[in-house]
Parts: C-alpha cells; sequence; structure tokens
C-alpha cells in the first residue's frame, strides 16, 4: 500500500510540475505560432527570453511588483521583436541567419546586464501560486478549491502567469479561425502575393505578428524569472526559446497542437527533474538529453507537415510576381 501511494504521489508530481512547466513553452510557441502563420520564421526567441527574464526580474527587483515585471518584460520583447521585423520584413535578410544573430545578441545583452547591475545570483518574491480560497471572496470559510484531494494540487495551485498562458490558447485559435485579422494573417502566410492583390499589407501583418511574437517570448521569459523560479541567472532559458520554435512545426501551427506539444515537452523535463531528485540509476545527463532527444524526434517526424505556410520564410516584395 505505501510503495503504491509512493508511486501515486510522483505521478501527481509529474504532473503537476509538467502543468507548470509548460507556462514558458505555450507563451514563445504560440507567439512564433503568430510570426509563423504570416511567413516569417524567427530564431531569435532565445534571445528574446532571455531579454524578457532579465528585464522582467530587475523590474520585480527593484519595485516588488510582479506586475510591473510582467510589463517591462513584454516590453521589452515586443522591442526585440520589432527589431526582428525591421530584419526580416523591411531589410528582407535571410530569417534564419538574422534570428539566430538576434538569438545570440540577447545572450550576450542579457549577461552583460546582469553583470553590470545586478553582478550576482538574487531573489525576488514574484507571482507565487494561488490557492483559489474562499475567505479571498469573502465566503466565511478556509476551504480552499487546492485542498481537494488530487485534482486540487493539479488544477488549482499555480501562479496566475500558468493560468494566463493556458487561456491564451483558446484566444489564439479564435483569433486565427473566427476573425478578419486572423484571416490577413494565414492568407499573407499562404499566398502574399494574394493577399497583397486583395488591399492587405503584407508588411503590416508580419510587422504585428512578429512584434507580438516578441513581445510574448520576453513573457515567457519572465515566466520564468519571476514566477517558476524566482531567480535570474546568466542562460537560464537553456534553449527553451529553440524548442518552442520547434513545438510550432510539432503542433502543426495550430495553437491546440500547440498546447499537446507543449505539455508533452514539459512533462518530459519534469520527468528528467524527479529521475535526478529520486537518484535513479539512470545517469543524469542522459535524464538532462531527455527533452533534446525529443526535439530532435519531432521534428524528424511528418507530423501535419502540410499544413506549413507555403510563403513561410520567403520575403515578399510588391510587384515581384
Amino acid at each position: 500500500m505505501n510503495e503504491n501511494l509512493t508511486i501515486l504521489a510522483i505521478l501527481l508530481g509529474i504532473i503537476h510540475s509538467g502543468i507548470r512547466l509548460a507556462t514558458p513553452y505555450l507563451y514563445a510557441s504560440l507567439g512564433e505560432m503568430f510570426g509563423q502563420r504570416s511567413g516569417v520564421l524567427n530564431l531569435g526567441v532565445e534571445g528574446m527570453m532571455l531579454i524578457g527574464s532579465f528585464i522582467g526580474f530587475f523590474a520585480v527587483f527593484q519595485t516588488g511588483n510582479p506586475w510591473l515585471g510582467f510589463l517591462a518584460a513584454a516590453i521589452a520583447g515586443a522591442l526585440m521583436g520589432l527589431l526582428m521585423a525591421l530584419v526580416s520584413v523591411t531589410f528582407k535578410a535571410e530569417q534564419g541567419i538574422s534570428g539566430i544573430g538576434l538569438s545570440l545578441f540577447g545572450l550576450g545583452v542579457s549577461s552583460l546586464l546582469f553583470k553590470t547591475m545586478l553582478g550576482t545570483v538574487e531573489g525576488v518574491d514574484g507571482f507565487s501560486e494561488l490557492d483559489f480560497c474562499l475567505s479571498s471572496l469573502g465566503i466565511n470559510s478556509s476551504f480552499c478549491l487546492s485542498q481537494i484531494p488530487v485534482a486540487g494540487d493539479i488544477v488549482f495551485s499555480h501562479s496566475i502567469m500558468t493560468y494566463i498562458a493556458y487561456a491564451l490558447v483558446p484566444i489564439a485559435a479564435w483569433i486565427l479561425s473566427r476573425t478578419t485579422w486572423g484571416l490577413k494573417i494565414k492568407a499573407v502566410g499562404q499566398n502574399p502575393e494574394a493577399a497583397d492583390s486583395l488591399g492587405v499589407s503584407v508588411s503590416a501583418v508580419r510587422y504585428f505578428t512578429v512584434t507580438l511574437g516578441g513581445l510574448m517570448a520576453g513573457i515567457a521569459g519572465a515566466s520564468l524569472s519571476i514566477s517558476l523560479l524566482g531567480i535570474f541567472q546568466e542562460n537560464m532559458t537553456n534553449g527553451i526559446g529553440f524548442i518552442a520554435v520547434a513545438l510550432v512545426y510539432f503542433g502543426g501551427w495550430s495553437p491546440w497542437g500547440v498546447l499537446v506539444g507543449a505539455l508533452l515537452f514539459s512533462t518530459v523535463n519534469a520527468l528528467q527533474l524527479w529521475v535526478q531528485v529520486l537518484d535513479l540509476n539512470i545517469p543524469s545527463d542522459v535524464a538532462v538529453m531527455l527533452p533534446y532527444l525529443l526535439t530532435i524526434i519531432a521534428l524528424a517526424l511528418p507530423i501535419r507537415r502540410a499544413a506549413q505556410p507555403a510563403a513561410l520564410t520567403k520575403p515578399f516584395t510588391r510587384g515581384e510576381n
């Protein structure tokens, strides 16, 4: 009986951690999905996350207000996205190379800012886990939804940033399928010449989506530093930005597919963390490799490859065709 309870506790811990760790993947992947849907591949997500992570952390460190950190990270990420849009849309630079350059830029700038403005690893009180207690609604009761057996810990004990990330999935799906703006984004990514002939500004759409992707990448970085971990350290994203790009391919450029991929990757990541915590007879290096091996496998599989926007990575020049 005790062994069964231990296994159940471990499984619940992995599920809880998987849901929680999916937060940065969701923000970054959903933002990247909008950019790719319009035809722009942004490999600078990692650098944007690092900039957002530091700026958001430093804002909380200085003010003590996590919402100001959230806003600061969003603005910093949006500015990085705007820079990516300038390079890829206006200057029509090769998107893969410019994205990698932006990623390295974000890594260097965030490290420089950390060394000059902090110098050492510090902690902040960011967004804490919610308990959903009835007393917060003015009800004279000490009961909290997080106390519900099994479901309470899995569903009702995460930070507000995690709940916002999951709420963005149906919102993104609604925007793409039910709004005029979503139809314009898909049209620009599929056939920019046809969209332009109908009066749609290809450049404006791509500027908006890439900037939006940068904004969400900045928030994704902040979700690490002011929500999940409460600290900032150099290169703390550790490849999450590149995995986020892969998740867009894995999810077939669909918000729901991205959600499935994010949960899969975060659960594998949670599993490798538990493997190390439990000190199982598995080399720690092998456990750490699991999420990255899954990334390679995901990119190798032809999952919904037909859904790829036809104009992805292709710059548009009006009047060429």
